[in-house]
């Protein structure tokens, strides 16, 4: 990181960076040129491995990238501002952000998904009590991406 003096390294702030983050890019490489989409998520952490979770239809671009790549990296930022100058040259902004890559592997098994879901509903809603139906389960991709490298940044 060239900005040392932006790094964070708190694994506390990390968790409530990536908290306060609504929507996680993954970028695929794609023949040599890069495919980003913006999702939605859950986050975890275990046994100190981070973890996110995803879900999308079943079939598409990311879907045949993740079969093929089993890689991507990530990013996440929150609480932009800009912070007005006088010239051009001299704004700047405030944000927090974290960035990576990692290991994408589908999750299969109907329990693993659901648990993936209840996750990603965590996240977005603050509650994980949601049921989901055999079918709903049955009909969508869950996969999830085991952070590999991870680093955090904030300015204020």
């Amino acid at each position: 990181m060239r900005r040392r003096d932006r790094e964070v390294s708190d694994p506390a702030k990390i968790r409530e960076i990536i908290a306060a983050c609504h929507c996680c890019r993954l970028g695929f490489s794609d023949g040599g040129k890069i495919y980003i989409v913006p999702l939605n998520f859950g986050y975890q952490e275990r046994e100190g491995q981070r973890t996110f979770f995803f879900h999308s239809a079943p079939e598409g671009r990311k879907i045949d990238l993740i079969e093929k790549t089993h890689c991507a990296g990530f990013e996440l930022d929150t609480h932009y501002q800009l912070n007005p100058a006088d010239s051009a040259c001299a704004h700047s902004a405030r944000f927090q952000s974290v960035i990576g890559f990692g290991r994408v592997e589908f999750v299969r098994e109907e329990d693993a998904k659901v648990a993936a879901l209840r996750c990603i509903m965590r996240h977005n809603t603050g509650r994980e009590d949601w049921p989901f139906s055999p079918q709903a389960v049955q009909n969508v991709a869950v996969f999830r991406l085991d952070v590999e490298e991870i680093s955090a940044k904030e300015h204020d």
